[in-house]
């Protein structure tokens, strides 16, 4: 059988597949502001260069103003097949403390069954899973099952925002039967999963001001207004004590369960207790929301204070700082409007900025929610080819985070499927210090795609 000779290349080749994501992570694709961003221009060449040499043909930087470059890639030698766009993105998070990494975070390291650095998991695992199931197929069986397209972003760490024009200039070129994108995590090592909805973003960054420079707080302190103080009593005013979001009609539009949705989230392994261990919660403190942690991380909306500035440990002195800075985010799920949302907030700070402070207020472009029903014949192939790639069981879950790529891409390709398929695991770290892979599931995460492209070419019209 010709999957049978594409995962038997695999198995013979893994090590040189490991070695393709090693490259990758070496490189400090970091895609925020304030770093080179030759950088992430030299990942984009890594991964061109790694398309290449997996067999993807007429391989290309696609360049937008503004953007971090894309990279694509395809291979159309199945006539009358249906075609697939696989996605990932080579762009990372910035590493965080340095120190508290237990190895640098650009140089991989093996350890314990995990692969080591920033961006092994989130999201350039991701890239390597798709060029090792199509060289495999190419090398092994000789040929694709089917068509595939490879589109590998630049700016998916930083919301995405230059989307829009590409999809406006590309649409054509990245047409599709259906998508596949591996930036998601399984419910647990060893157990794959298909996310099925998305919670959109909505970010602000708020600045109190209440002086030209910071002041004696001695010499000064008692008539002056202290913009810390205001800033956290207008955060304050965001929660209700028992964590909900206490902006007026937030929660209007949020779409309820099924019996059948919370029926399924009720019978995933695991209890709230096990929840508190993955996500490593210290003793004693309690889960909010009184529902089902999982209906609360993928349902319904959440508040986060995502940074908050005023000084610094470091320059601590005794004074009244001039400015106060926060960055506050809030997730969306369905069918709430992220634009409404971020209305909503914005109107709330302004009407509680106390003592006539200067406000300054910047939004980031929203994304919105997703959200799937799962009857199409494509996801019945991905829980095939999972079964098969994993050797257990599949579940259907949904996912806290944000990928604003999915909504904009599904709907512009004319709604055809998205498969959400990840390697990523709770112990992932991703975005945090010593981000992880857990090598095995990486290597059953490749089976499952070798296993995907046959039976996406069966079941695909």
């Amino acid at each position: 059988m010709s999957t049978d000779k594409a995962l038997s290349h695999f198995d013979a080749r893994k090590n040189s597949y490991l070695e393709d994501l090693k490259q990758l992570v070496r490189i400090p694709s970091v895609s925020f502001d304030g770093f080179d961003p030759a950088h992430v221009r030299a990942s984009a060449e890594a991964t061109a260069t790694l398309l290449k040499s997996r067999g993807f043909e007429n391989v290309r930087l696609l360049e937008i103003e503004g953007a971090h470059p894309y990279v694509y890639g395809e291979v159309l030698e199945a006539p009358g097949k249906p075609t697939l766009l696989l996605y990932a993105h080579h762009d990372v998070q910035p590493a965080g403390d340095a120190a508290a990494w237990k190895s640098p975070p650009f140089e991989p390291q093996e350890r314990d069954g995990r692969l080591f650095g920033r961006g092994s998991a989130d999201d350039k695992a991701g890239i390597v899973v798709h060029t090792s199931a199509v060289d495999a197929w190419l090398k092994g069986a000789g040929q694709l099952p089917l068509n595939v397209k490879v589109i590998i972003e630049g700016e998916e760490e930083v919301g995405s925002e230059h989307l829009g024009a590409f999809l406006q200039k590309h649409k054509a070129l990245l047409k599709a039967d259906a998508i596949v994108l591996t930036d998601t995590t399984n419910f647990d090592t060893g157990l794959p999963s298909i996310t099925t909805a998305l919670r959109g973003l909505v970010t602000v960054d708020v600045e109190v001001r209440a002086l030209k420079q910071a002041v004696h707080s001695g010499m000064w302190g008692g008539p002056v207004p202290d913009p810390v103080m205001a800033l956290c009593r207008m955060l304050a005013t965001l929660s209700h004590p028992d964590g909900s979001i206490a902006i007026e009609g937030l929660y209007d539009k949020v779409r309820p369960l099924s019996d059948a949705e919370r029926k399924s989230i009720q019978s995933l392994p695991g209890d709230a207790a096990y929840f508190q261990q993955q996500v490593g919660m210290v003793r004693g403190a309690q889960l909010l929301g009184g529902r089902h942690p999982w209906e609360m991380n993928w349902r319904q909306p959440a508040l986060a204070i995502n940074a908050i500035q005023a000084s610094s440990r470091k320059d601590a002195r005794n004074i009244i700082c001039d400015t106060a800075w926060a960055r506050v985010g809030i997730r969306v799920v369905p069918d709430m409007d992220a634009q409404d949302v971020q209305r909503r907030l914005v109107e709330h700070l302004k009407k509680v900025v106390p003592w006539g402070l200067e406000l300054h207020i910047k939004a980031d472009p929203p994304a919105g929610p997703w959200f799937t029903d799962i009857s199409h014949p494509a996801f019945q192939a991905a829980f095939r080819a999972l079964r098969q790639g994993y050797g257990t069981e599949p579940v259907a879950i949904g996912c806290g985070a944000s990928i604003p790529f999915v909504e904009p891409f599904a709907k512009e390709l004319g709604g055809v499927p998205a498969l959400l398929i990840g390697v990523e695991d709770p112990y992932t770290n991703a975005h945090s210090e010593n981000e992880s892979l857990h090598l095995g599931d990486w290597e059953k995460a490749v089976r499952s795609a070798i296993h995907l492209y046959e039976e996406l070419a069966k079941d695909l019209k």
